[in-house]
């Protein structure tokens, strides 16, 4: 089991830069970031188990450019990997998501774990003029558009949402094809058919990390002829205790990221302080 950690750096907690460096020192294997470009105010669809008339947490609204951040990472680091966690690729220009993700693979030497959503709040997709019913649909074209561009000399795609002609664009990813791209999201809505037609990865939140959701990527798998060994598994925030994550690797998953809120500086440390048992046990960074 490699652990990482999952934080939400912010304007007001510590930095990406020191973080990435203590995520490092310290023998983790990776750092995941999230994204959102902003919180409309009205809060009408709240993350998943908060209610809108309790506090949003700061990190919400307060979280910096994942891109940015990433790059920022790569500078500082050189052995963790480095991830989008995740990455709402619907609401984003495939064009220069996918030059950004070539460009921080390239700055880290191909350290970037792709790791894509389809996002929860309608009223953020709706500043960015996506409708909340296409965001799957939507956000599937803007992967297999951002692949053609990663891939191909000449670039071109034809969908309902992307079209373009044959295109240059460069840098292309150190990694070959290209990142690998793990989609997180709860087995639900046809989300495990995505991960097995365009995905290398599946990276459900805690909850959603059970046998029942594995037996149904495995049979979504057999149903389309892949074989279940190449998709990764990885879980997100799971509760940091040795037999919880011993449990998950016996279900396959390879990886966990650890929560880490943006507390100020000496909490968050402190709470890596904390989290070091874990490293010890099941192996730093090689």
């Amino acid at each position: 089991m490699k652990l990482g950690i999952f934080a939400f750096p912010t304007d007001q907690s510590l930095g990406v830069v020191p973080l990435a460096r203590e995520v490092e020192e310290r023998g983790w294997h990776s750092l995941w970031l999230p994204d959102h470009s902003h919180i409309p105010t009205s809060r009408k669809t709240p993350p998943g188990g908060m209610k809108t008339d309790r506090p949003l947490l700061d990190e919400y609204k307060r979280n910096v450019d994942i891109f940015c951040a990433l790059s920022a990472a790569a500078a500082v680091t050189e052995r963790i990997e480095l991830g989008t966690g995740v990455c709402l690729v619907a609401q984003r220009d495939p064009f220069w998501t996918a030059k950004e993700v070539a460009t921080v693979d390239l700055l880290s030497n191909g350290r970037v774990r792709f790791g894509i959503g389809f996002g929860w709040n309608r009223e953020e997709m709706a500043h960015h003029g996506l409708e909340f019913r296409t965001r799957r649909a939507k956000g599937r074209e803007h992967v297999l558009a951002m692949k053609a561009l990663w891939t191909q000399e000449e670039a071109s795609f034809s969908g309902e949402f992307v079209s373009f002609e044959s295109s240059w664009a460069w840098p292309k990813p150190v990694q070959d094809p290209h990142p690998p791209v793990w989609l997180g999201g709860a087995a639900v809505h046809g989300l495990l058919d995505h991960v097995v037609e365009y995905g290398d990865g599946w990276m459900p939140i805690y909850r959603d990390a059970n046998r029942e959701s594995v037996d149904q990527l495995h049979r979504a798998c057999d149903a389309a002829g892949r074989d279940p060994s190449t998709v990764t598994l990885g879980v997100y925030a799971p509760f940091p205790e040795v037999a919880e994550l011993e449990r998950l690797a016996e279900l396959g998953f390879a990886w966990a990221a650890l929560l880490v809120r943006p507390y100020p500086a000496t909490d968050e440390r402190r709470k890596l302080d904390e989290l070091q048992p874990l490293i010890d046990h099941f192996g730093p960074l090689a």
